[in-house]
């Protein structure tokens, strides 16, 4: 049986701890599997790049607000028991590896080790200038920050030398519950992108393509993998409403979103996440809680 995961209440206007205090309740008592949320620091009035890589893709509505991520996961983790918490997706240049360590450590030990940590490289200049980072160097930045990151989790005392970290005879704790570290998940597409996953994470998280283009990049990554390394598992990314505008593309019905699930389970994916994070049906506090009972249907699919 595939697991189907919800993006928790995060963006938008409607977002209330009652809201999201529910949801997560709901969610855990109906059975989903997991419950994600994702990073984005402002909305650019005038931003310098196009959204998600696309040009001529203007920024979604929706990030005009944005609930900050690990906290946000952090009150999910306290409102629940078992099911699982995942950051889909952390943006690597907004972190350092001795900060992120303490973050992602604290959320898998006090959420008892229920922490899947998701990373990739992020689309927008903008934050990155904020945050002082070259937007040009964040590829090889994350390749950096996964292995300092790894170095934190790893035995003190910690060193770590390269290009833009450096940490020296360092006890970094806490050490995360889960060990040696909670699963690595990857949210990048590009061909670097497939490279660094297959080289250093344990789980890709797809947020496009059709499932055969899906199928066909596991296969490149598997065969990119180093010695050793299990096959990278596959956690889907499936949208009943699109972040980006596409002429005539219609939302997912609960029909169609069941056909979808089913298809992950058939290819053999652990788990499809559904993200509602754009969806235009949310007007108050309560359509955000309604939303788990509303796609419940999804878990028979999954079975």
């Amino acid at each position: 049986m595939i697991g189907v995961g919800l993006t928790l209440p995060q963006l938008g206007p409607h977002v209330t701890r009652d809201a999201v205090r529910s949801f997560c309740k709901q969610a855990e008592a109906i059975g989903y599997s997991s419950l994600w949320v994702q990073e984005h620091l402002f909305f650019a009035l005038n931003p310098s790049a196009p959204y998600a890589a696309r040009p001529g893709m203007p920024v979604p509505e929706a990030y005009k607000i944005t609930y900050a991520a690990t906290e946000l996961l952090m009150a999910a983790a306290a409102w629940t028991e078992t099911v699982k918490i995942g950051t889909g997706i952390l943006v690597g240049g907004y972190h350092r590896p001795v900060e992120l360590a303490q973050c992602l450590s604290t959320l898998d030990v006090l959420s008892d080790g229920r922490l899947i940590a998701g990373l990739s490289v992020g689309w927008s200049k903008d934050e990155h200038d904020q945050m002082d980072v070259d937007f040009t160097t964040r590829g090889r930045r994350m390749d950096e920050l996964v292995h300092a990151l790894l170095a934190c989790w790893g035995p003190d005392p910690v060193n770590f030398h390269g290009e833009f970290f450096h940490i020296t005879d360092a006890l970094v704790s806490p050490k995360p519950l889960q060990q040696p570290h909670p699963l690595l998940m990857s949210g990048m597409r590009a061909e670097a992108g497939l490279r660094r996953t297959a080289a250093l994470f344990d789980v890709w998280n797809p947020a496009s393509g059709t499932l055969e283009q899906i199928i066909n990049a596991v296969e490149v990554i598997n065969a990119q993998r180093p010695g050793g390394a299990a096959p990278i598992v596959v956690i889907q990314r499936i949208f009943p409403e699109p972040p980006f505008v596409v002429p005539g593309l219609q939302p997912l019905s609960i029909e169609d979103l069941s056909k979808a699930v089913s298809a992950a389970n058939g290819a053999g994916f652990s788990e499809v996440i559904i993200d509602t994070s754009f969806t235009t049906t949310v007007h108050s506090p309560q359509d955000w809680m309604a939303m788990p009972a509303k796609l419940a249907p999804l878990l028979d699919a999954a079975r």
